[in-house]
């Protein structure tokens, strides 16, 4: 069973998400929070999997709360999908740098956010499309000097990815989860776990994010 906690300032927004999840059997609404602070605390006092966290809300903003989460060593094993209805740049890259595991717009379907809170309490990370794109444009366009050696240093070993391990980060640029590369490829959802994995090994990649930027950096993927 998954724990999920729905951190949103609108009762609307969590009413229709815990409607959502409720009919999930594998899914179990234990908490709402109105704040990020409310959320903090939540974290600390209830069984919590997965948080749906909204980025705008009072006292504590979502970015500051999955901060503070994800800092915290006794909630290593609490993953963070960030729902909001700001899919811009410096949100998606906050998001990440706060310890987001997942970044999804509002606009997702609801069977979008119900596969994403398995795909992060399982250990995936998720972008969607939307957020994909967003981050690569921002990192291409304005990369740390530290991220940019890096890359460079990445694009070179680029040349040692297995074919299938080039088609599975190309899939992973374009934004798709591990399910949808694995229909997308007629093999395993375990299967892509492994060669997503392995990639990021050989890579020195991070996290899923670092992995996208890569796939963009090194020509795997054209301009988009």
């Amino acid at each position: 069973m998954i724990r999920v906690v729905i951190a949103d300032d609108q009762p609307l927004i969590r009413a229709g998400l815990r409607g959502i999840l409720e009919l999930e059997s594998d899914l179990k609404v234990v908490g709402e929070a109105a704040s990020g602070r409310q959320a903090v605390q939540q974290a600390r006092d209830l069984a919590v999997d997965v948080f749906l966290m909204d980025i705008r809300m009072p006292e504590m903003d979502g970015i500051e709360a999955t901060a503070e989460i994800c800092a915290n060593p006794a909630l290593a094993h609490v993953s963070v999908l960030v729902l909001t209805t700001f899919e811009t740049d410096e949100h998606v890259m906050a998001a990440l740098r706060a310890g987001a595991s997942g970044f999804l717009g509002k606009s997702a379907k609801p069977e979008a956010v119900v596969e994403a809170i398995r795909l992060v309490a399982q250990g995936d990370a998720l972008l969607s499309p939307a957020a994909t794109r967003s981050l690569i444009e921002r990192v291409l366009r304005e990369p740390r000097d530290g991220q940019a050696q890096d890359l460079g240093r990445l694009q070179v070993s680029v040349e040692g990815l297995t074919e299938r391990e080039r088609e599975v980060m190309v899939l992973v640029g374009e934004g798709l989860s591990n399910d949808e590369i694995a229909d997308r490829l007629a093999i395993s959802f375990h299967t892509v776990k492994t060669h997503v994995n392995r990639a990021m090994a050989k890579l020195g990649a991070h996290d899923r994010a670092q992995l996208v930027v890569i796939a963009y950096e090194s020509g795997l993927l054209g301009s988009r």
